[in-house]
C-alpha cells in the first residue's frame, strides 16, 4: 500500500526508456550500494511491488480493489519471509490462480 499510496514519488521503467519494454510498467529500481538503504522502505517497496503479478499491479490506481486483491493473493501464498516472496517465480503465481 506504500507504493500505491506515493507512486508520485517513484519513477516508472517506461519514463526512463524511450522504447516500451516488457516491464515498462514496473518502477525503476535506483542503483544503491548502501544495505542500510537497500533495506529501507522506498527501495524494498519498490522490489516487492515489481514483483507482485501483473493482475494485481494493473490495479495501483484503484487502492481499494488493489488492497483487496492483494490480501487474498497474499493470504492464498503464505510467504514467511521478504526472502521466500522474492524468490517465488511468475510460474508459481500462475499455477496458483488457477
Amino acid at each position: 500500500m506504500y507504493m500505491v499510496n506515493n507512486k508520485h514519488l517513484f519513477t516508472k521503467k517506461l519514463e526512463i526508456h524511450c522504447h516500451s519494454t516488457r516491464m515498462a510498467s514496473n518502477f525503476h529500481v535506483p542503483t544503491a550500494k548502501l544495505t542500510k538503504y537497500q533495506k529501507g522502505a522506498h527501495y524494498m517497496g519498490i522490489k516487492i511491488f515489481n514483483h507482485l503479478p501483473g493482475y494485481i499491479k494493473g490495479l495501483i490506481n484503484e487502492k481499494q480493489i488493489f488492497k483487496h486483491t492483494l490480501e487474498k493473493f497474499l493470504l492464498d501464498n503464505i510467504f514467511y519471509s521478504i526472502n521466500e516472496y522474492l524468490n517465488y517465480s511468475i510460474d508459481d503465481f500462475n499455477n496458483h490462480s488457477n
